[in-house]
């Protein structure tokens, strides 16, 4: 019933989740949970851009069928791995926030779509130059450091998950009890099946209860299926759609710049996700993701999204489920190019109200944060002074969030990184480490000393 592969050198298990080859429905459960909860980010970039750039309905749409493609294209690459590339754990990928402004800024100021695209990928290309300089990071992210970044991610995930449960950011009815009252169904649901079931439907029980969610929305009126009948049945996803790239040096500076910021956040995505996983992020691993990071912008300049990077909410669901089997998360990789090149798929996905979604969404962001804490337990927060490292760096981080506009009067260039919370709270924990700490390993040890010392880090509900 199960195929094994190769385990990692220095396990002795038996069985490495990591490498475990779930059965094919199993497979598939588990992949399709993960594109559900990931899908709204997923879309969200295209409509966004889409809308500011004044593309037809056409162009949008073709920009969501090719965005899902190489979604799945890069989570492939991720988990499975190509030579020196890919991370190879349960990694999803989608298009990353940060690069939403700068690309809005240049197509708004003349630059043409051949000419965004061209800086995609060069990006992708100065990603995967630079991977190997960032592997020197990691004596900078001591436990001290890698809770916090993984706590303020795990804050940041909970207030888009508290926004789906009221409806979603705009939503006429934000706050309607009828939202509050399906976000409290599917995350009920979750909590009941995690305490009362076991082992496959126990791993799934976020598929199930947003099923569950559906399901009570239907009578409600809160499912909307326009659309999916006028949808075409396959639509192919053509590369340069709008062109062959043009490379402009500063458009290509602007996507660099995200890109760096895109890796720092991603850094400490593959920290958590080694933490949820068991398995160690080393210099070798780092590199590996962050190169895959690089492949996925080139990818997007190719077929025509944007900048790819790793996922947190998806980091959330293993935590939650105790699935670490990356090729099951590969299978998602599957269903995302399937939802690109059969768009009345991908139109019935997008139908799940967003309510239903936060439901879930506080769960499995809670768990991202709860991920930090857990790493913040060895950090020696009897110390006063990581306790100011923990306590300045997640507040410098809140504040994109509590006050979005407060720091807009900046620079331009600096928009990539201070717009990102998660960028702020990194850049202010090493910092301040280093400040009253030294030389970045305030714990006695590295990251990779924390892991052993907790021994097996699974999290799990059940």
């Amino acid at each position: 019933m199960q195929a094994l592969r190769e385990s990692p050198p220095g396990r002795t298990d038996a069985i490495d989740p990591i490498e475990q080859v779930l059965p094919p429905g199993q497979m598939a459960a588990i992949g399709l949970q993960h594109v559900l909860v990931m899908y709204a980010g997923a879309i969200a970039v295209p409509l966004i851009v889409g809308a500011a750039l004044h593309l037809s309905k056409e162009q949008q749409a073709g920009l969501i069928n090719a965005d899902l493609f190489a979604c799945g294209v890069a989570t492939l690459l991720q988990c499975i791995g190509v030579g020196g590339i890919g991370i190879r754990l349960p990694v999803v990928m989608g298009v990353t926030f940060a690069c939403v402004g700068p690309i809005i800024a240049l197509g708004t100021s003349g630059a043409s779509l051949p000419t965004i695209y061209g800086a995609v990928i060069a990006s992708g290309i100065f990603a995967i130059a630079i991977a190997p300089l960032f592997s020197s990071l990691l004596r900078f992210f001591p436990p001290l450091v890698t809770g916090t970044v993984i706590a303020t991610i795990g804050i940041t995930l909970l207030a888009v998950g508290i926004q789906w449960a009221g409806g979603g950011v705009g939503s006429p009815n934000f706050g309607a009890p009828v939202n509050l009252l399906l976000a409290a169904i599917v995350l009920v649901s979750v909590l009941l099946i995690n305490r009362f079931m076991r082992g496959f439907w126990a791993n799934i029980s976020v598929l199930l209860g947003l099923v569950i969610g559906m399901l009570a929305a239907v009578p409600l009126g809160m499912v909307n299926f326009a659309g999916v009948a006028g949808a075409p049945l396959v639509d192919i996803v053509r590369p340069f759609r709008f062109g062959l790239p043009h490379f402009d040096l500063g458009p290509i500076v602007s996507l660099c710049i995200v890109m760096i910021v895109t890796m720092v956040e991603s850094t400490g995505m593959f920290f958590a996700l080694g933490e949820v996983c068991g398995r160690p992020v080393n210099a070798g691993t780092l590199v590996r993701g962050l190169r895959a990071d690089g492949m996925g912008a080139i990818i997007g300049g190719c077929f025509n999204p944007f900048p790819y990077t790793s996922f947190s909410q998806n980091v959330g669901l293993i935590g939650m489920t105790g699935v670490r089997s990356r090729w099951a998360v590969a299978t998602s990789g599957g269903i995302l190019i399937a939802l690109g090149l059969f768009p009345k798929l991908a139109t019935i996905v997008a139908s799940i109200p967003n309510a239903v979604l936060g439901g879930a969404g506080i769960a499995m962001f809670g768990m991202v944060c709860a991920t930090g804490i857990k790493i913040l337990g060895g950090a020696r927060l009897n110390e006063r002074h990581n306790l100011l490292v923990v306590a300045v760096s997640i507040g410098v981080g809140m504040i994109p969030l509590v006050a979005p506009t407060m720091l807009s009067q900046l620079p331009g260039w600096a928009g990539p990184f201070v717009h990102s919370g998660i960028t702020l709270a990194a850049f202010c924990a090493v910092v301040l480490n280093l400040l009253f700490n030294g030389d970045g390993r305030s714990d006695e040890g590295t990251l990779l000393k924390l892991e052993e010392s907790l021994g097996e880090p699974a999290i799990s509900l059940h």
